[in-house]
């Protein structure tokens, strides 16, 4: 039909079977930002914002997030996910190109028949929606900012590298 894997011949959404595929070890790294007023990353590396310690928390809600992708996307497998780390690091305008920002970064690995690209994406994702529900009250004006796919390895496509 279209290329895309998740369509039957009938053009249906179907779940990909996956069952001949070979059973490799496979990672996902994905990457994004939350950008904020300076006054903002302050508190958070302070640890003065009211609701707690905005890092661990997102770090926590990104873990987590990693484990449930395929009960939040509709046509992911649920995986046994062997790995799954969520690092965030506060970084001033000086080091982020003159932007004040939280930048995330989640790994997941396996070994099993299909990638974890989806679980590494739905990490930063919900690890930076977490930044924004801790810090909302004192900056509205965040932006969640540069969601990607940085590294994929494993599987028969093999590795990908973002440039």
């Amino acid at each position: 039909m279209s290329g895309f894997t998740h369509f039957d011949a009938d053009g249906k959404a179907a779940m990909v079977d996956v069952t001949a595929k070979d059973v490799t070890e496979r990672t996902a790294t994905a990457k994004c930002s939350v950008v904020m007023q300076p006054a903002t990353l302050e508190k958070i590396m302070a640890g003065g914002v009211a609701k707690g310690d905005v890092l661990a928390v997102a770090r926590l809600a990104g873990i987590m997030a990693a484990k449930r992708t395929a009960e939040l996307i509709p046509l992911c497998h649920p995986l046994a996910l062997t790995s799954v780390t969520v690092d965030l690091v506060g970084v001033p305008a000086g080091l982020a190109g003159g932007r004040h920002a939280v930048d995330i970064t989640a790994t997941c690995k396996l070994t099993g028949r299909t990638g974890v690209e989806m679980e590494a994406l739905t990490a930063v994702t919900v690890a930076a929606l977490t930044v924004y529900d801790m810090c909302k009250a004192v900056d509205r004006g965040m932006q969640i900012t540069d969601v990607r796919l940085v590294h994929k390895a494993g599987g028969k496509s093999g590795t990908f590298s973002a440039p």
